[in-house]
């Protein structure tokens, strides 16, 4: 389809609001928001993992205090692919929002696994769309554009407004030869730059990375390398989701007659819906299962599972600790970490590698070796884009601020003025009319902490707690008054965790336990002792040991 029908119904001097909840300042919970009147629509809602001053914390998810607020408004959810930060905070946010979900095939086959999860499938409005759907929301005409990127299926969103086409392009790269043959719709994209894109928003993950991103078909040729030249088992981790990896992988064993297991529940159940709906090809006889991988001899096997970030609870971090039941990694395998770190992820996956090592693999990771392809577009494929697309008005999404900054000089240099062009962080809208674009005001944005089944209960306060407990430990001291003379019957007892080897502390706890009793002899209120115990100890536990340990005062009336 060439052109979208016309004409767009609305007041073309009433502001179009472009809200952003997640991914600008960032890596990951990419969420945003386009209000015009009463009509909401929201474009993906993604998590971010953890990171290393997050102790405890299992997922982080925007804020979504502003859509709760207006639920009523949200006309649709779009996703615009698969990717864990941009589908992952999808069960969340449905707890507020009873809105229906569109998104391509397989983005929504992967959504029913994640809702399956959560037991939310019989709630949910799910629709299927495609690159030629045409959807009418409001005074909002959407249309798609078909990108290639390091998953299947992955779309643009294009809002015909009456305001002009806003162009919201996720995750992309010009690929000349992607895995699925599928090239990113350079025709269609220069179509809307012809007839006029008024705001284009634009990946900047790889902002920073001169060229063009390579092509998969690079990553492929590396691959048939490594396993071609592999004298036993062959193990590689990559992302559940990254179907196209998982495809590759297959396509290359294949060629040096090996069998192909997944293993990793999330990997079984991705692999196994996307060959029910025909975006994975299996080896002749099927993948194998992890009890059928043990039968074989090595040389014909390549396992493909999780954790190539890391995670603690993954298939490839329990086998690097030798607690995997179905494989031991030894001498002679050869394990693929097919994936660049996630911010935050560094260390776990550096422990993960030191243990692979240590098992005596042979291990290839995207430091040392070329066995990651990224799917983003770099320097080249962004200025490429803008080019195609000749948006009047521009902002960089998706990325931390220096990423941002870098998209939008890389803007200006592609020809957009440079007052026009808008770097903005969560929580800053941006207000879109015929006759002008300009920052508008703010809405609550933030992070939202999902530890075990709590959603939210998790703050920064204690999130401090948290950070101070596993640095510097606590001491806990325990008082008991007598409720009627206020005399001591009890203690004080003084109780630590994580501060001071105990053994070595008598001194130390003497000590301390006179700095109490001189607090019980000046004060007799018990919220004077509670304050002044905590600040005394605290000062004499920094005077003696340079350590800050949480200091809980227990103080009871008998």
């Amino acid at each position: 389809m060439t052109n979208p029908p016309s004409p767009i119904h609305g007041d073309p001097t009433a502001p179009l609001r472009i809200i952003p909840l997640g991914g600008l300042g960032e890596f990951g919970k990419n969420m945003m928001v386009y209000q015009y009147g009463d009509t909401i629509i929201i474009i993906d809602a993604g998590l971010m993992f953890p990171e290393d001053d997050m102790p405890g914390i299992d997922l982080v998810i925007p804020d979504i205090s502003f859509l709760a607020e207006n639920a009523e408004k949200i006309q649709a959810i779009i996703l615009t692919h698969g990717h864990e930060d941009h589908i992952g905070a999808l069960p969340y946010v449905l707890r507020e929002v009873n809105a229906p979900v569109y998104s391509a095939r397989l983005t929504l086959g992967l959504v029913r696994n994640k809702l399956k999860e959560h037991k939310l499938t019989q709630q949910v409005d799910l629709r299927e769309i495609d690159a030629n759907s045409l959807l009418e929301i409001g005074p909002f005409r959407v249309e798609f554009i078909h990108l290639c990127h390091s998953i299947p299926d992955a779309l643009a969103v294009a809002l015909h407004t009456p305001v002009g086409t806003i162009l919201h392009a996720s995750d992309f790269k010009f690929d000349p030869h992607p895995v699925d043959g599928r090239l990113t719709d350079e025709a269609k994209l220069r179509r809307l730059g012809e007839r006029g894109v008024r705001v284009l928003l634009s990946d900047s993950t790889n902002a920073e990375t001169p060229g063009f991103t390579p092509s998969e078909q690079a990553l492929e040729r590396t691959l048939d390398e490594i396993i071609g030249q592999a004298r036993g088992r062959v193990i590689l981790a990559t992302f559940a989701s990254n179907i196209s990896r998982i495809q590759q992988v297959i396509n290359v064993a294949t060629r040096h007659g090996r069998k192909v297991g997944v293993t990793g529940r999330s990997m079984i159940q991705n692999t196994r819906m996307a060959t029910e709906l025909g975006y994975l090809t299996p080896p002749p006889g099927g993948l194998m299962t992890p009890d059928k991988m043990t039968h074989l001899p090595p040389d014909q096997v390549v396992v493909v599972c999780t954790g190539s970030q890391g995670e603690p609870t993954s298939a490839l971090v329990r086998m690097s600790r030798g607690e995997y039941k179905h494989l031991k990694i030894g001498p002679g395998d050869t394990v693929i970490v097919s994936a660049t770190p996630i911010p935050g992820n560094e260390k776990m996956i550096q422990r993960t590698l030191d243990n692979l090592f240590r098992l005596g693999a042979n291990v290839f990771y995207d430091e040392l070796f070329d066995v990651h392809v990224s799917g983003h577009g770099s320097r080249q494929d962004l200025k490429k884009l803008i080019e195609l697309t000749q948006p009047e008005y521009f902002i960089p999404i998706h990325g931390e601020y220096r990423q941002l900054v870098l998209h939008a000089r890389l803007a200006e240099e592609a020809g957009v003025p440079k007052d026009h062009i808008f770097v903005i962080e969560d929580g800053q809208c941006m207000a879109v009319t015929s006759e002008y674009v300009m920052a508008g005001d703010s809405v609550i944005s933030g992070r939202v902490f999902v530890d075990g089944s709590g959603v939210g209960d998790i703050g920064a306060v204690v999130l401090r707690e948290r950070r101070r407990l596993s640095r510097d430990g606590f001491l806990a001291v325990i008082i008991g008054l007598d409720e009627d003379s206020g005399e001591v019957i009890l203690g004080p007892e003084i109780l630590t965790r994580g501060f001071i080897y105990l053994e070595e502390a008598d001194d130390f706890l003497d000590a301390a336990r006179e700095v109490v009793w001189d607090v019980l002899d000046e004060f007799e209120e018990t919220a004077q002792v509670v304050k002044y115990v905590k600040k005394r100890l605290a000062d004499f536990c920094y005077k003696e040991t340079r350590r800050r340990p949480m200091i809980l005062p227990v103080v009871m009336e008998v």
